[in-house]
């Protein structure tokens, strides 16, 4: 079996259970009888979990440069914490479980990212291609449950939904026993003061909370999304087409982002990406049973998930040094996606108000993603910003 074989396989897997959980966790809790207030404590509940246990993980990781060995035991302890689903059915307990679920996957990500982008010598095109799989695997898995929720009762979904989990988390860890062990790199040594340093500069703060509020937007679209399209009478096929088309517009931009990325500055794009999701939640809001609107807004997924990511992936590249890697995309997928997710499941649970509340939950996620826009405008700097641009010239965008 082929090094990029085996890690595309890891990724293949990895999404694969974002794309069962992201979209259907929410029909899961809803089916066990939780209200949405419920759904929204037991996401943020789940979601704050990244905002420490990525560092914590990251920092051993730079420590002991057993990133592998990391990668196998975040696998193999979030597998026992999904498979405890099977046996339970109240809030506090689920809470739990889903919650040291998040606690060891979220180890998974941003090792395999340091030694998939190690492995292939950094080359943007190889890489592009391996993380392509971890998009197969999403749409793989929206399309297979949404095809189970369609055909069997919604009792019947708890117990479907917890073994195609359990299934893909367990092909997740055989698939992390192929990897070979690499040899560890040598590290410059560097004070903590000068990671410190980087976290406090004007450039990351606005982009690091530009981040944050384009994840408090993603909110009420990662917890009741795929709620939403079902009160609305779409099939279970149906919206599991819906959710693989933004993930096949991802797809695209993972292809071709490096052409953006010598055509246009950071800035241009991140603005654009943050911008446009803000059009897609007011459409969402105001239209979402046009199937011809949801086809649209879909695609932007393109730019509000692919070409943001793309953009991030290139910033944490530049702005940490290689023996930073790690801690860097750990506060990154920590702080945004961690303290971001959190507070937009928190805020989504609240406004939702068991689906009456749908348009004004969109409307506000709107309003974040728009604010995100303005700060990135107005307050990014640009000498950063004409550096990047010069050296996607050189490496493409380090997600291509």
């Amino acid at each position: 079996m082929s090094l990029f074989t085996r890690l595309s396989s890891n990724y293949f897997f990895y999404f694969a259970i974002l794309g069962l959980v992201s979209p259907y966790l929410s029909v899961f809790l809803d089916a066990k009888g939780f209200t949405s207030t419920e759904l929204g404590e037991i996401f943020a509940i789940i979601t704050a979990t990244k905002i420490v246990a990525p560092s914590l993980w990251a920092v051993l990781a730079d420590k002991t440069g057993q990133q592998l060995l990391i990668i196998r035991l975040g696998a193999f302890f979030a597998l026992i914490s999904f498979i405890l689903l099977f046996w339970l059915s109240s809030y506090w307990p689920i809470s739990f479980a889903l919650a040291l679920f998040s606690l060891f996957w979220t180890a998974v990500l941003p090792q395999l990212e340091v030694l998939t982008l190690n492995s292939v010598r950094r080359s943007s095109k190889i890489y592009a291609r391996i993380r392509l799989w971890g998009s197969i695997g999403f749409i793989v898995l929206a399309l297979i449950a949404g095809q189970v929720m369609e055909y069997f009762p919604i009792e019947s979904f708890t117990f479907s939904f917890t073994l195609m989990g359990s299934v893909i988390l367990l092909l997740l860890l055989v698939s992390t026993l192929t990897i070979k062990p690499q040899h560890s790199l040598n590290k410059d040594k560097q004070a903590p003061i000068a990671i410190r340093a980087k976290f406090f500069e004007s450039r990351f703060v606005v982009f690091f909370v530009a981040g944050i509020l384009l994840q408090i937007s993603f909110g009420p679209y990662y917890g009741f999304f795929a709620l939403f399209l079902r009160d609305l009478s779409y099939s279970g096929f149906a919206i599991g087409l819906l959710i693989s088309l933004g993930v096949v517009a991802e797809i695209m931009v993972f292809v071709y982002a490096g052409a953006f990325f010598k055509t246009f500055t950071l800035k241009q794009l991140v603005v654009f990406s943050l911008a446009i999701t803000a059009l897609r939640w007011y459409l969402v809001a105001l239209f979402a049973d046009s199937v011809s609107i949801l086809l649209l807004t879909q695609i932007i997924h393109a730019a509000s998930f692919g070409l943001y990511h793309s953009a991030s992936m290139l910033f944490i590249s530049e702005h940490f040094t290689a023996c930073q890697q790690s801690r860097g995309q750990a506060i990154y997928l920590g702080g945004v996606y961690g303290l971001g997710g959190a507070v937009g499941a928190y805020l989504a649970g609240l406004l939702w108000l068991d689906g009456q509340g749908a348009k004004i939950t969109f409307i506000v996620a709107s309003c974040a993603a728009l604010l995100a826009a303005f700060l990135m405008f107005f307050f990014f700097e640009k000498p950063w910003q004409k550096k990047a641009q010069s050296k996607t010239g050189q490496k493409s965008n380090i997600i291509n």
